[in-house]
């Protein structure tokens, strides 16, 4: 009615504890704006409502309260009453990417009454609103609840979205449809009173299969494999994956855990994790490093141990006895695609954005979404569509897409004309062209490169050529991430990016750390490693190269992976090495901008300095001592010699920090115990070594192997310590920009504060 608020039109139309949380919520903000809550303690609460600060176009990082009005051109803005000075970002949790007609029509209108009109999907196939005004939140809030959603504990030391395959239901491999599985544990563990003093984030997934991508359970900190086992439903449960800095495949908890102990079962996992998980030490507080510790062995048995103790509850079997409705029922009668005539463009959609589903006469139709956007504009005609086409049959994917399905096969022609009309209907969803992008330098605190600048160009280039490209190229995976935390998911792509920055001429210059050989099948089965780092503008042609030595170059059928491991770690380096030097500032300044920026991407010319100029010197030549030991690891990982590569990653540590100490202490020697020494006192201990976020502990990982030698490394552990020293080494390269910063003002220069800083 006119005149009211939300809170009080939708009052009684919402679950009453989602509502007296969004109203304590609101009344959080309030205390907030007036002063009366520290900003620690209310970051903490509106992540677990779901609420982040963001990053700006003017790569000013914002977090919290502040006094400037929003500055954003073509952002909205709330006026002189705005209390929140730089509007954030909103994630919304779509279990197993579920999502109605009614639904998405709410997210568009929320999309555009609060946010710039743009729903971008996740890779864990939640929806998140950029520019929201945190005032804006609790009637945001409201409104969602109102139609069956919320944001809470979609950030934060929580319970994360459960994630599970888009084709669960109509998939020709599955054992069963794990989608009722996959929300029950959702609503079972959302504010769960043994899940709210995690260190860290926990995420939940479920495959239908064991040998497709599926849920890419083996990257989650739990993971839910569905199995018949004598007529019954259960799971093979998997605990301490996690991909981030330095990734894990996960560890077999259960090889079949029946479907009524499923819920107690992760009930006693979380316990664990609360109890002796580390909490001090967030680069080490995921449930990853704690398996990692105990030893599976002993993990499990203290699972086993816990469940005993749990009391009873009923939550744990109820849902088995009123399952949770999610397929839904299609809106037209089976019928498959008959030989009449077809519009322009649809074949070549159809060959790569229709699955035929296992009932028959229906399909599943892809939506193939540039970067995960789309608009509200679009997302209500999507709507309509759905209800037209497919009832309440929509999944989001974590590649950023959307599938509508119970398509009939005959409807799919006039499906893609409508689709087609509002820009809904570009082919090549799950391609080379489909390329995965997490936020980056757009909106994330913690991007270094620009992910989605580099998605959106390597996407246009591929698309224009895809007509062109071999099958063997077109199956292959690329996916982009603005920072070494993988949010997108770049260890387990064929080709994977991570972003970073090096200096050149004493300015920074992006890059991306090139990785290869990660494998999308068997639920993400193993991680590739990184082989080089190219500045970002020659990344489309790193590609180029990459992709026409697989073409020319394969056996048969041969996978990337297979190739690539094939072909070794030398020769593929061989393949960027020409991609890879920089061209002065006078020769070509299109290298120090990056991707989708016109702004220059450089601390400034270091001028007169020449103490200045003697350090970046020093160090660039002596860290490269210490790159090509990491590299060297990677090779003796494909011999097998596990010891030699986990030697040789420590090296490539004590070279980096030699390397950083030589800048001012230039008669260190080679000695572990002098480099340690030297460098702990130096950069570690006074936190000259700390970066904004990463803090210390990509120099924990020196001191730890110092004070922790390895009697045998298995594959795993070096495999790690690989991983850990290319991060080091990435973040001596920060460091030394630091350093280079403070000697030049020191001399009077002034410089702009590394992207890495």
């Amino acid at each position: 009615m006119p005149g009211q608020t939300w809170k009080e039109e939708l009052s009684g139309r919402t679950d009453p504890q989602w509502e007296e949380e969004i109203d304590i919520f609101e009344g959080q903000v309030e205390l907030r704006r007036t002063g009366k809550i520290d900003e620690k303690v209310f970051a903490e609460t509106r992540l677990r409502r779901g609420v982040y600060g963001q990053r700006y176009d003017n790569g000013k990082r914002h977090d919290g309260f502040a006094e400037q009005p929003l500055a954003f051109a073509d952002k909205p803005t709330k006026g002189p009453d705005t209390v929140w000075d730089a509007p954030g970002m909103v994630r919304i949790k779509i279990p197993f990417g579920g999502v109605s007609p009614e639904q998405l029509e709410v997210m568009a209108d929320l999309a555009e009454e609060y946010s710039d009109a743009i729903l971008h999907i996740t890779t864990r196939q939640d929806v998140q609103l950029h520019y929201v005004h945190i005032e804006d939140a609790p009637d945001l809030m409201r409104r969602l609840a109102a139609v069956g959603i919320t944001t809470r504990e979609a950030c934060g030391n929580s319970v994360r979205n459960v994630t599970a395959c888009p084709l669960a239901g109509v998939c020709h491999t599955e054992a069963f449809d794990v989608s009722p599985y996959a929300q029950a544990l959702m609503t079972f563990l959302l504010g769960h009173p043994d899940v709210q003093d995690f260190g860290r984030k926990f995420k939940p997934a479920f495959s239908g299969c064991e040998h497709e991508a599926c849920g890419l359970v083996q990257m989650h900190d739990g993971g839910f494999v569905a199995r018949m086992k004598d007529g019954k439903r259960g799971f093979k449960v998997v605990v301490g994956g996690g991909l981030g800095p330095v990734p894990h495949q996960a560890q077999v908890l259960s090889e079949f855990t029946p479907e009524e102990e499923l819920l107690p079962e992760i009930q006693a996992v979380a316990r664990v994790f609360a109890r002796l998980g580390e909490k001090k030490n967030r680069g080490r507080a995921r449930i990853k490093f704690l398996v990692a510790k105990l030893g599976i062995e002993e993990f499990r048995r203290l699972v086993v141990e816990e469940r005993t103790t749990l009391p009873h509850d009923d939550r744990w079997t109820a849902f088995l006895n009123d399952m949770p409705h999610t397929r839904g029922e299609p809106v037209r009668e089976p019928a498959v695609l008959n030989g009449g005539a077809r519009p322009h463009g649809f074949d070549a959609w159809y060959a790569t954005n229709v699955y035929r589903q296992r009932q028959e006469g229906y399909a599943v139709a892809m939506l193939n979404l540039p970067l995960g956007d789309l608009t509200s504009d679009q997302t209500r005609k999507l709507a309509d569509l759905s209800r037209e086409y497919a009832g309440d049959n929509l999944r989001t994917t974590v590649e950023q897409n959307i599938a509508l399905r119970f398509v009939r096969e005959s409807d799919l022609p006039a499906l893609y004309e409508a689709l087609d009309a509002v820009g809904l209907a570009a082919a090549g969803a799950t391609t080379i062209v489909d390329v995965t992008s997490c936020p980056g330098t757009d909106t994330c605190k913690l991007g270094i490169a620009a992910s989605r600048g580099l998605a959106g160009e390597l996407r246009k280039r591929l698309s224009e050529k895809s007509a062109q490209l071999p099958q063997a190229i077109k199956d292959l995976k690329i996916k982009v991430s603005g920072c070494f935390n993988s949010c997108g998911q770049h260890h387990v792509a064929d080709i994977g990016f991570y972003g970073n920055s090096r200096k050149i001429e004493g300015r920074t210059v992006p890059h991306f750390q090139v990785i290869l050989g990660g494998q999308w099948q068997n639920n993400g089965g193993s991680y590739g490693l990184a082989v080089g780092s190219v500045p970002s503008k020659a990344i489309p042609d790193t590609i180029d190269a990459l992709t026409d030595a697989y073409a020319q170059g394969r056996e048969g059928d041969e996978r990337f992976q297979d190739w690539t491991a094939r072909m070794g770690k030398r020769s593929i380096r061989e393949l960027i090495k020409p991609f890879m030097p920089v061209p002065s500032y006078a020769d070509d300044t299109a290298y120090y901008s990056d991707w989708s920026d016109v702004r220059e991407f450089t601390i400034g010319d270091l001028g007169v300095g020449e103490c200045a100029g003697e350090v970046v010197s020093l160090f660039g030549i002596e860290v490269v001592k210490a790159e090509s030991q990491a590299f060297d690891a990677q090779i003796s990982i494909d011999d097998g010699d596990y010891e030699t590569a986990e030697d040789l990653a420590y090296r490539a540590m004590l070279s980096s920090a030699r390397a950083l100490v030589r800048t001012e202490y230039i008669d260190v020697t080679e000695e572990p115990d002098d480099i340690v020494k030297e460098w702990k006192n130096r950069f570690f201990d006074n936190e000259r070594f700390f970066d904004k976020y990463a803090k210390g502990k990509f120099g924990q990982y020196l001191i730890d192997r110092y004070a922790n030698p390895v009697a045998s490394a298995t594959r795993d552990d070096a495999s790690r310590r690989v991983e850990e020293s290319q991060l080091f080494i990435e973040a001596s390269h920060a460091c030394e920009a630091r350093v280079v910063a403070e000697v030049a003002a020191a001399g009077g220069i002034e410089l702009e504060p590394s992207a890495n800083a």
